[in-house]
């Protein structure tokens, strides 16, 4: 009942929970029930690229949180993706212990190669599941809200805030590439053995993993619906539309907008720590302001302020960006602009725009016909 209130009216996200639904159950069958030299037996190596993509699309509906509904244009995600991450990534390098290349049972290799003779004070408490799961949601709300706060209380808005969260997240990145720092420099976090005792090459931890992320998407989309059908969602949208206004009838405006860029940051904190354990590995290059731009074109691409949309958009351009990369590897980033071009142009509602004017044109047909 209670979900089924959150998606009233919302046929598209019906839609792609349902079909992500099918998707988490026909994938754990193909990969492990179905026998390899079958040809319905899909490989491992393509669960893991799902659960990539999954991961990218609970990113994507975080910024589509803040941009589409709430009116802020974060090029600064990409940082908060990479915190959770990080968080996720100690902790895994902490579970290597002795199994290391110099077989340290107390400091991570880099940390030993550098020389450094104790774990620093902010490695404590990542040998603890737990630890790193609150610090998962910590470390980017944390940030999410000093940023906000400063900046919402200055009344930054537009390209000027655009501006900041990109250059937040570009001296996160000159940072985390410092040695000294004590996140493995330009190597980062890699070499990972295993999770809570479960090896990370078995199938079955990789399946779990993927099925895990799915989850966490169901979970995201769910809360993000929420928050936008409640009172405060309808306060945040008076925001994006006339914040001048909004702020005349009495709300503290830098009270909403600091609260839900702080649930978006967590959500993309999540994002990152699912990502890691799939992928292998964590470096300064998830910082790139470039990867903060590739996830807004995700979003405009599939379709802002729907959520669905932006689902939509993270997976199929990835998709596409496996499959050129491949063939073309040097022409993607112009194919990629281009097509955001493109879509600004001619489809400035996205693709999911697109499939609810066709649907609305036939309607009007119909009307007119009868």
């Amino acid at each position: 009942m209670f979900i089924t209130r959150i998606l009233h009216n919302d046929r598209g996200g019906q839609i792609m929970l349902a079909v992500l639904a099918v998707v988490l159950v026909l994938v754990p069958v193909l990969n492990l029930l179905v026998p390899e030299g079958n040809f319905l037996h899909m490989p491992t190596y393509l669960v893991t690229l799902l659960g990539k993509y999954l991961t990218y699309a609970l990113l994507a509906i975080a910024v589509d949180l803040v941009w589409g509904y709430l009116g802020i244009l974060s090029l600064g995600h990409g940082a908060f993706f990479a915190l959770g991450g990080y968080a996720m990534g100690m902790y895994l390098m902490r579970q290597i212990g002795d199994r290391g290349v110099y077989g340290n049972p107390n400091l991570p290799d880099f940390m030993v190669f550098l020389n450094w003779k104790e774990m620093p004070w902010f490695w404590q408490g990542f040998d603890m599941f737990w630890f790193a799961m609150l610090m998962v949601l910590l470390v980017p709300g944390v940030l999410a809200f000093v940023f906000g706060w400063l900046a919402f209380r200055s009344r930054v808005t537009g390209v000027y805030l655009s501006i900041i969260t990109q250059a937040l997240t570009y001296a996160l990145l000159l940072a985390f590439f410092r040695n000294e720092m004590g996140f493995g420099g330009n190597n980062g976090l890699t070499d990972f053995k295993d999770i809570l005792g479960f090896s990370l090459q078995s199938d079955n931890t990789r399946m779990t993993l993927f099925v895990l992320s799915g989850l966490a998407l169901a979970g995201g989309y769910l809360l993000c619906r929420f928050i936008i059908n409640s009172k405060l969602g309808r306060i945040v949208v008076a925001i994006r539309d006339a914040e001048s206004r909004t702020r005349f009838v009495g709300y503290r405006v830098e009270h909403y907008k600091v609260w839900v860029f702080m649930v978006s940051a967590m959500l993309a904190g999540v994002a990152g720590a699912l990502y890691v354990p799939q992928v292998g590995i964590i470096n300064p290059g998830e910082f790139s302001p470039l990867n903060s731009i590739e996830i807004v074109i995700w979003v405009a691409i599939g379709g802002r302020a729907t959520l669905y949309g932006a689902v939509i958009g993270a997976i199929l351009v990835n998709y596409a960006k496996t499959v050129f990369t491949g063939l073309m590897p040097e022409s993607w980033i112009f194919m990629l602009g281009a097509l955001f071009v493109l879509v600004t142009l001619y489809l400035p509602q996205g693709l999911a725009g697109l499939v609810q004017n066709l649907k609305d044109s036939r309607w009007f047909h119909k009307r007119v016909q009868a």
